[in-house]
């Protein structure tokens, strides 16, 4: 294997993920060039200097050192391709449209180094469809590179290759990824949403639609789904909102359009009360509303029912709780099941469809269980993934129980 050396990084598209990644290779001391259209008025490179001095305020800080901004090389598409013949990683981060990135691809790829990786930031469209129109040699030394939101903190990184991709590139780039920048990388086949956006959201979705069933506010759930079951303390509607509603619609979105003959596609219809918020601009943590909205101190819930913000702060009913902390797996997953509390009925629910989507899709979306587990905990901010929680169950048992369900 040739002795690859990331000596400088090209990010193409300065927006929230671009000026980060970028911002994240700074932090690992490597040079980047951060590029993006001319601006239209004032100087030349207007769009990039303004998304560098946003990096400044940000919160979570992209930059472990705020004048470490002063690194990042500013250019735009017409003035300074010739930059990117220097670059060994050319990354594209633009936003999430085909036609856009292939206008892209055409204007930068004849000044791409002919050793150099180009990859794709796409959070879920096909690698193989983005790489139509490159060249052979190109496509060999194309893929996927998803990072997960905000690029400084979040552990995770999907490689997706296409079947053109040469192996020994990946390898090269998950070299890079994991000793240089600190990333937790897994390998990902080409498929919708690619693994932890495709498990990860249809549990958010299987959560939605088990909450409506069950009746459950959401500050109720996010109680419920948060550090009670070991995973991110922001639980499913907080965290919708920090992700951003309109996000998550285009992510829904690619699903419906993708996987129209999903086993699953029931659940991955639009929750209606999703649109609504995203109609009325209320976009979630972004905008200052969305699942929830803070006035003054006071932290208000939407009301599912009225469509109003009203005081928030349910709980999780005190049996239930005391179910959540029994040390052995197996009892905790049997007394959430054969629980009448409708809390607890909702907990099995939401464990027995994440169970059944994973052990239906995992041979189409990795190469194993680990790779899914690895996903849900980096990107997801789980403490066991879906895999590990179902075996610590008891696999057999579980397994019939989910069957019995079904049925």
């Amino acid at each position: 294997m040739s002795n690859f050396i990331v000596r400088k990084v090209a990010v193409l598209g300065a927006g929230v993920m671009g000026a980060q990644i970028a911002a994240h290779c700074v932090n690992a001391k490597v040079p980047v060039v951060l590029f993006d259209l001319p601006a239209r008025e004032g100087p030349k490179n207007g769009i990039v200097l303004k998304a560098i001095e946003g990096l400044k305020k940000l919160n979570p800080a992209p930059l472990g050192n705020k004048d470490d901004a002063a690194c990042i090389e500013v250019a735009n598409y017409d003035d300074h391709l010739e930059l990117l013949r220097g670059c060994d990683l050319v990354i594209e981060a633009i936003a999430e449209r085909m036609d856009w990135k292939h206008d892209l691809y055409r204007k930068v790829a004849p000044f791409i180094a002919p050793n150099a990786i180009f990859a794709s930031n796409t959070s879920g469209l096909s690698i193989t469809d983005l790489s139509e129109g490159f060249d052979a040699e190109l496509k060999a030394r194309f893929c996927g590179v998803h990072f997960f939101n905000p690029p400084r903190y979040m552990h995770l990184v999907e490689l997706i290759p296409t079947a053109a991709t040469r192996p020994e590139i990946l390898d090269q780039l998950e070299g890079f990824l994991v000793t240089t920048l600190g990333k937790g990388v897994v390998r990902a086949t080409d498929t919708p949403n690619f693994i932890a956006n495709r498990v990860g959201v249809f549990s958010m979705m299987a959560t939605i639609h088990e909450a409506g069933k069950f009746g459950l506010s959401c500050d109720v759930v996010d109680d419920l789904t948060g550090a009670k079951l070991g995973r991110a303390k922001s639980g499913t509607f907080r965290t919708a909102d920090v992700v951003g509603l309109d996000t998550m619609g285009h992510v829904i979105k690619t699903m419906q359009d993708t996987l129209p003959d999903d086993p699953f596609a029931a659940i991955y219809k639009t929750p209606e009360v999703l649109t609504k918020l995203v109609a009325a601009g209320a976009l979630g943590q972004k905008t200052g509303a969305g699942f929830y909205r803070k006035v003054g101190k006071e932290v208000q819930r939407l009301d599912f029912a009225t469509g109003q913000y009203v005081p928030g702060g349910g709980k999780a009913d005190e049996l239930v709780v005391r179910i959540l902390k029994e040390k052995d797996p197996a009892k905790r997953m049997k007394a959430l099941r054969e629980s009448t509390n409708p809390q607890a009925q909702f907990l099995w629910a939401i464990f027995r469809d994440a169970f059944h989507y994973i052990a239906v899709h995992l041979e189409a979306i990795a190469d194993n269980a680990r790779d899914v587990d690895f996903a849900m905990r980096w990107g997801f901010g789980q403490k066991l993934g879906p895999f590990e929680t179902w075996q610590a169950a008891g696999w057999q048992q579980v397994a019939q129980w989910v069957k019995e369900d079904i049925e």
